[in-house]
């Protein structure tokens, strides 16, 4: 009876395992399921593939490493990190560093802004109250136009 139910557990163990896997590798024939969503021939294989080298013993890691130089790294939907996936890998991290950076400049070119810096002296300075106003007013910076996709549209066509 005990050996039942460890041999229960072994199996089980081996279809989670192979299932785990299969999800993991794409299917060569279709390429947008994996092969445990996949009914082709070459999934169905790829499957029975998969259970017989975890019957016979071998990792998770040497069994990727099997499909992997037999099909292609494109099996694998997830890729390894090396100098041909770096891109692909950074890009969202770089793309984030850019948008950071122009919104922090935006941010700097607005607090240095010399109509603000010469505001900020005019407040300081004991003037009467006609000539701060009319300072002030000279000062006051313009309001700048936002730029909207439908500006620059009408600006291209124009020309």
């Amino acid at each position: 009876m005990e050996n039942d139910v460890d041999e229960v557990k072994k199996v089980q163990l081996v279809e989670a395992r192979a299932r785990n896997i299969s999800h993991n590798v794409r299917c060569t024939e279709c390429g947008s399921q994996s092969i445990e969503d996949s009914q082709a021939d070459i999934a169905i294989l790829l499957r029975k593939l998969i259970r017989d080298e975890i019957r016979s013993g071998r990792t998770d890691k040497e069994i990727f490493q099997k499909l992997e130089n037999e099909f292609g790294e494109t099996v694998l939907y997830a890729p390894k990190f090396d100098l041909q996936t770096a891109a692909l890998w950074l890009s969202p991290v770089l793309l984030a560093g850019a948008a950071a950076g122009v919104w922090a400049f935006q941010r700097h070119k607005s607090k240095n802004n010399v109509h603000v810096m010469a505001l900020n002296l005019v407040r300081s300075v004991p003037l009467t109250p006609n000539e701060k106003q009319t300072m002030l007013d000279l000062l006051k910076p313009l309001p700048q136009p936002r730029t909207t996709l439908l500006s620059v549209w009408r600006r291209w066509q124009s020309q």
